[in-house]
């Protein structure tokens, strides 16, 4: 499985981005989905999650209501609707994805729970 992020770039406080992860391989809509960030010195955070199937989701408290995480299975995508965007959304977005099909969610906020990653998109927020 790769993994493609694209989306990032420059935006105003309060506006909204789509962030966009293109999974490719036979067994990418089999896997749970994550996206983490990781700002100018600081470690890597989980950001969004969601399974497979039902789409059962789950948010970093940070972004909670402000974040959506989706995907389109026809498309091997995923995406992350970002709304009320603030400067200290300032990252680079990784996408991930967990090798594991069978996978319930355990530790979906930790990183080492994904097999696969993306290249990372950049964006800035200006205030």
């Amino acid at each position: 499985v790769q993994l493609q992020a694209f989306g990032g770039g420059l935006v105003q406080a309060g506006d909204s981005l789509t962030l966009s992860c293109a999974g490719s391989g036979s067994t990418f809509n089999t896997y749970s989905l994550g996206w983490f960030r990781q700002a100018p010195g600081r470690k890597r955070d989980f950001v969004a999650w969601i399974n497979r199937g039902r789409g059962s989701t789950r948010y970093a408290d940070s972004v909670k209501g402000r974040f959506t995480i989706s995907r389109d299975y026809a498309k091997n995508t995923g995406y992350l609707q970002m709304n009320s965007l603030k400067f200290e959304d300032t990252a680079v977005y990784y996408c991930a994805a967990s090798g594991n099909p069978f996978w319930d969610g355990t530790g979906y906020n930790d990183e080492d729970e994904y097999d696969y990653w993306g290249q990372g998109t950049k964006f800035t927020v200006s205030s």
